[in-house]
C-alpha cells in the first residue's frame, strides 16, 4: 500500500514523532544526555543527544518553520482561547457574552487572545483568528517548550485592546519577564 502524501507541516510534525522516539528509546537506555556529551562518548550517542538538543518543538501553523512563514515572532506574555465549547476555567460568562464584552462577533471557530506588549511597554491584547496557531502554542507550552508564533497577517488580526484579557495562560518566557516563574 503506498504512503499517503503528507503535506510539508505533516512531514515535520512526522520527522519530529520519529526523532522523539529515538531519544526517547535512548533516554530509556540511560544514554541521553541534554549537557555536553561525556569523553567517552560513541558517534553514534554524540548524534542522538545532538538531536534531543535540537528537537524544536510540535509543529503548528505559524510556528514560524516553514518559508513561507518568514515573519517575526510575537513575544507573548500569555494566551486565552475563546470557543462555543470550552471557556478558560474561571470565566463565569458564556461564550457569546464574552464575544459581546470584547465586541467580537460569536463564531463557531472561536477566537484567540493574544495577551503581549506594545509599545512602551504598555499590555494590550490582540484578538486573532488564528485559533489552530493557538492550541499548537498551548502544547508546546504543555510540554515545557517556550515557543512564540510568527506575527499574524493583518487579516488575521481582528482588534487590538489595551491591557490584558483573561485568566491566560503564561508562557514560560512571560511568567519569567513578570516575575511569576516557578509560581
Amino acid at each position: 500500500m503506498p504512503r499517503p502524501e503528507l503535506s510539508e507541516l505533516d512531514h515535520l510534525r512526522e520527522i519530529e514523532r520519529l526523532a522523539g522516539t529515538v531519544t526517547a528509546a535512548a533516554s530509556a537506555e540511560g544514554t541521553l544526555s541534554y549537557a555536553a556529551d561525556s569523553d567517552d562518548a560513541t558517534p553514534l550517542q554524540r548524534a542522538v543527544n545532538a538531536l534531543a538538543r535540537e528537537l524544536r518543538h510540535y509543529h503548528f501553523p505559524g510556528d514560524g518553520c516553514l518559508e513561507d512563514e518568514d515573519r517575526p515572532t510575537v513575544r507573548l506574555a500569555g494566551v486565552v482561547v475563546l470557543r462555543p465549547a470550552s471557556l478558560p476555567t474561571g470565566t463565569e460568562e458564556t461564550y457569546e457574552a464574552a464575544c459581546a464584552r470584547l465586541g467580537l462577533e460569536a463564531r463557531a471557530e472561536g477566537w484567540a487572545l493574544w495577551n503581549t506588549w506594545g509599545k512602551g511597554g504598555a499590555r494590550v491584547t490582540m484578538v486573532v483568528s488564528s485559533v489552530d496557531t493557538t492550541l499548537g502554542l498551548l502544547a508546546n507550552w504543555a510540554r515545557g517548550r517556550d515557543v512564540h508564533p510568527v506575527s499574524p497577517v493583518p487579516s488575521q488580526v481582528v482588534l487590538i485592546r489595551q491591557g490584558w484579557a483573561g485568566p491566560m495562560t503564561f508562557s514560560r518566557w512571560g511568567a519569567e519577564r513578570l516575575g511569576l516563574a516557578g509560581q
